[in-house]
């Protein structure tokens, strides 16, 4: 047990101090606002005030941690062990940084709120972030700064045990399109036959001929691959389901197509599922369109639906998560960048929303991924080779911080075919190294 003193407990502090304490550090945490009990106490301590006492562990809170609206606080670096950390302590506390207030602005968001720069989808970009600025984008800075406190404190109180943090993996599957050419209606089929033609890809014409005439497999139809690679480890995947309407950004066959419903319920059966929200629910003021497909896949599967992931990546605070949560759902996957691998909320372990401008703790869980195919090959450019290495480099800073590492694969990178050349193997060896280090 740990005695937390601060002389103004509210929700952003209440929050912040159990993600660190409970959430990451396995521990509990007592709260009190009393200095007298504090000071008289037995118990290992963590002064969080503006006033220190005696010897005890003290950090000095920064102003963030007290603004009544959604101000733009003042960003000033603040170098301990070789990193650029920021939100400045005190001279007397046992840190020069705040890691609370850091953890609360970066697992929060709050620079979403307040930063209107977006690109032509309306996304935040990873460029615009302070951990990219920083040079922390590419490592689980929140768990860091929790792994610092527990140190520190455990120098000070040595009777202090914290739980070792165990690595955990999840693979999760992304169907935007089920099969390339496959099953779609005619007027899709004929015009990616002229389409082909128009541009003289005879590759794409000769392929398309094939899988209509059932002389060869539907290049996007990986799924039996995918059964191979996570054989026994069915528990560690999860499949996104986009069931929206065909449109400009949605692309997906209807959710009434027979063999579209025959393969859901197939995967529906070996592993768990989630909802991908289709672009235009995303972009959509209301909850409406997310309702919708929320019941479609529900319909299709018998199940209750509350894991979703956003089309596009498409999140704006706090607008996104309020509609999932007036559908109905509870674990929400979009937390990560489309231009950038990494840790987008700085953090590698599951957490609950917090809504900035009602100033409260909700019932979403959200997950957070760090690296996603297209990312790798399309927006970051790499080879198969260097994205390889980008994938280990991630899984092996959320190994040291004991958190759960998760990708964001589509079944059709798994083709071979084209640019995702070599893609089907760095996704088996990711699976295989994962799958063994959950099990050290």
């Amino acid at each position: 047990m740990i005695l937390f003193y601060t002389d103004e407990l509210n929700p952003r502090i209440e929050y912040i101090v159990r993600l660190i304490f409970t959430d990451i550090l396995k521990t509990e945490v007592s709260f009190t606002g009393s200095a007298l009990q504090f000071r008289s106490s037995s118990l290992p301590g963590i002064n969080y005030s503006r006033e220190k006492f005696d010897n005890e562990f003290y950090i000095r809170p920064h102003p963030l941690m007290y603004f009544k609206t959604l101000a733009k606080p003042d960003l000033k670096p603040v170098w301990y062990n070789g990193e650029k950390y920021f939100f400045e302590s005190s001279e007397n506390s046992d840190l020069p940084f705040d890691p609370l207030a850091a953890s609360f602005y970066v697992v929060t968001r709050y620079e979403e709120y307040i930063d209107p720069k977006r690109d032509k989808y309306n996304r935040y970009q990873a460029h615009s972030s302070i951990l990219y600025k920083y040079g922390l984008l590419k490592k689980p800075v929140v768990n860091i700064w929790a792994e610092i406190l527990a140190v520190k404190l455990k120098e000070r109180y040595q009777e202090l045990i914290f739980a070792k943090r165990k690595f955990e993996f999840l693979s999760t599957i992304d169907i935007d399109n089920a099969w390339a050419c496959s099953n779609k209606p005619f007027w899709r089929i004929a015009g990616a036959f002229a389409k082909a033609i128009l541009k003289g890809d005879l590759f794409d014409f000769k392929r398309r001929l094939l899988v209509v005439r059932h002389k060869r497999e539907d290049p996007f139809y990986t799924y039996p691959l995918i059964d191979k690679i996570v054989a026994g480890n069915e528990d560690k995947v999860i499949y996104f389901l986009l069931l929206g309407d065909y449109g400009k950004y949605d692309k997906n066959i209807s959710w009434k197509n027979r063999k579209l419903r025959e393969l859901i319920a197939d995967i529906s059966k070996k592993y768990a599922i989630g909802i991908h929200f289709s672009f235009f629910a995303g972009i959509h003021k209301s909850n409406e369109r997310m309702f919708t497909e929320t019941g479609r896949l529900g319909k299709i599967t018998g199940e209750r639906i509350f894991r979703s992931r956003q089309h596009f990546l498409l999140l704006n605070f706090p607008d996104t998560y309020r509609n999932l949560l007036k559908s109905g759902i509870r674990e929400d996957y979009t937390m990560g960048y489309a231009s950038a691998t990494g840790f987008r909320a700085g953090i590698c372990t599951p957490y609950y929303f917090y809504d900035l401008l009602k100033e409260e703790v909700t019932d979403l869980k959200i997950v957070p991924f760090q690296v996603m195919d297209t990312t790798l090959q399309q927006y970051m450019g790499l080879s198969a080779g260097e994205a390889r290495k980008e994938i280990e480099l991630l899984m092996n800073e959320v190994k040291k911080a004991g958190g759960l590492f998760v990708s964001l694969w589509h079944n059709e990178s798994l083709s071979e075919e084209g640019h995702w050349k070599g893609y089907s193997s760095i996704f088996r060896e990711m699976n295989e190294n994962g799958f063994r280090w959950t099990n050290e």
